[in-house]
């Protein structure tokens, strides 16, 4: 079963502002220091919302499918219980994740070519996987502390977008906890709100975990790998 059904949602064609030298510097700041940086505002309402309904779309489909462990290829829901589903970036039933995609990578291009804004610059960046496409229903699902690229599989950065709305992390949960391996005085607490782009280093240095969630959370990751 695919996403077949979705084809007919409204495609926005919306193409994002260029980002200022200081966003880009801010953004290049809050890496190098902290690890993680976010972004909030990142497409803009019409097309964020255009987002969510196709992917509450295919998430009714049934085409979601347990989030697993990379180590095993198994799904662990002692550790997370998630659904998901990858999207390559070119499918007709995902028209605006795919502008997503191709939105994030423009401008992940242009925050690196700013002068003096070589936040990638330790890595030759080849290629990013696809996206995956996840919702935490709303019963207390979760994801235990872990971190993405433990043991070198290529992954550098995390990309997470949000797409929840009117979103109460005390009533509702599912935050977003880093622990900075380089800062261990800080511990960093995002919530999951609607068009909000978090950024952070893949590796050993972000140990993180989603705290339970008591409504649906919808959120769509690509890593990007040397």
């Amino acid at each position: 079963m695919t996403g077949e059904n979705c084809v007919k949602q409204e495609q926005v064609n919306h193409e994002r502002l260029p980002p200022t030298i200081e966003e880009c510097s801010r953004i290049l700041c809050d890496l190098r220091k902290y690890g993680v940086c976010t972004i909030d505002n990142f497409l803009g309402a019409e097309l964020g919302n255009a987002i969510l309904l196709e992917v509450k779309c295919l998430y009714s489909s049934q085409i979601f499918r347990d989030g697993q462990l990379v180590r095993n290829s198994a799904a662990s829901t002692s550790i997370r219980n998630d659904k998901v589903l990858f999207v390559h970036g070119n499918e007709p039933w995902s028209a605006n994740i795919n502008k997503f995609i191709a939105t994030l990578e423009k401008s992940l291009l242009q925050y690196a070519i700013v002068p003096t804004n070589k936040f990638l610059g330790d890595y030759n960046i080849k290629r990013r996987t696809k996206a995956m496409v996840s919702c935490y229903p709303g019963n207390g699902t979760y994801y235990r502390k872990h971190v993405d690229n433990p043991n070198g599989d290529g992954r550098r950065l995390t990309c997470l977008y949000y797409l929840n709305k009117d979103w109460d992390d005390e009533k509702m949960g599912g935050t977003l906890r880093i622990f900075p391996s380089e800062h261990k005085d800080i511990v960093a607490n995002i919530s999951p709100i609607f068009d909000r782009l978090v950024l952070f280093w893949s590796d050993r240095r972000n140990p993180h975990e989603v705290l339970p969630a008591f409504k649906d959370r919808f959120a769509i990751t690509v890593w990007y790998c040397d």
